[in-house]
């Protein structure tokens, strides 16, 4: 085994450690071959970020933290609140990278997931990704979410698509009358929630295994109560 080769083995030996650790404090069930597909997908990452600039975190040890745990303990929150997701049809808009669409997918085999983004190349990764991660319940968009007219959803998220009231006015065609709309954010200001037409009836903090960063999820829904 040449040098090069040996460093990138133990490489991906400590992120496949760290994501373990993570999805342990999380008390999240994932198995030694999700976790190897996620270490995959950090190395897919990190690959297109040479060209295409898919995230600001260059790092794959802070691709884990930041990006994959981050996503898994939205994903966790998500299953607690809705359940395991029989039925259920999930849009990630803009998603970039496949956060958190992909992430949820993976541990959410029963739910339908669809993730768009307006930028072509970032929708051609994120079909690459969801291969590389062998996940038949994922459907990609190559669209701005303004245009897509489908089959309602029960569930649409977004990691860093724009303000919230942006967010749920531009997807609201989109959103079953019982659906919820969940933002992840680092923090939620009075200024957000302003403009806002339905306000929140949740913010959920998340602890995120190796971040001292603020996290939460924004919960909102047409009715009074999302259940």
């Amino acid at each position: 085994m040449n040098p090069v080769q040996a460093r990138s083995e133990a490489t991906d030996a400590g992120l496949a450690k760290q994501i373990a650790a993570g999805t342990t404090e999380l008390d999240l069930p994932v198995s030694t071959a999700q976790i190897d597909r996620f270490v995959a997908y950090i190395r897919l990452i990190e690959r297109w970020n040479l060209t295409y600039n898919l995230t600001a975190i260059r790092n794959p040890s802070d691709m884990v933290a930041n990006h994959v745990l981050d996503c898994l303990a939205a994903a966790q929150a998500i299953i607690q609140e809705r359940g395991p997701g029989a039925g259920r049809r999930l849009l990630d808009v803009g998603t970039g990278a496949g956060l958190p669409g992909l992430v949820v997918a993976a541990v959410s085999p029963e739910r339908d997931v669809v993730c768009i983004d307006s930028v072509g190349k970032k929708a051609a990764f994120v079909r690459q990704a969801a291969a590389l991660l062998e996940l038949r319940n994922v459907t990609v968009l190559h669209d701005r979410v303004e245009n897509v007219r489908s089959t309602a959803f029960d569930e649409i998220v977004s990691r860093a698509f724009a303000t919230l009231a942006d967010f749920v006015e531009t997807t609201r065609h989109l959103l079953r009358e019982e659906g919820v709309w969940i933002a992840m954010k680092a923090r939620l200001t009075a200024n957000e929630l302003e403009p806002l037409s339905v306000h929140p009836y949740r913010v959920q903090p998340l602890h995120v295994p190796g971040l001292t960063a603020e996290r939460c999820l924004v919960w909102i829904s047409k009715k009074a109560s999302a259940r």
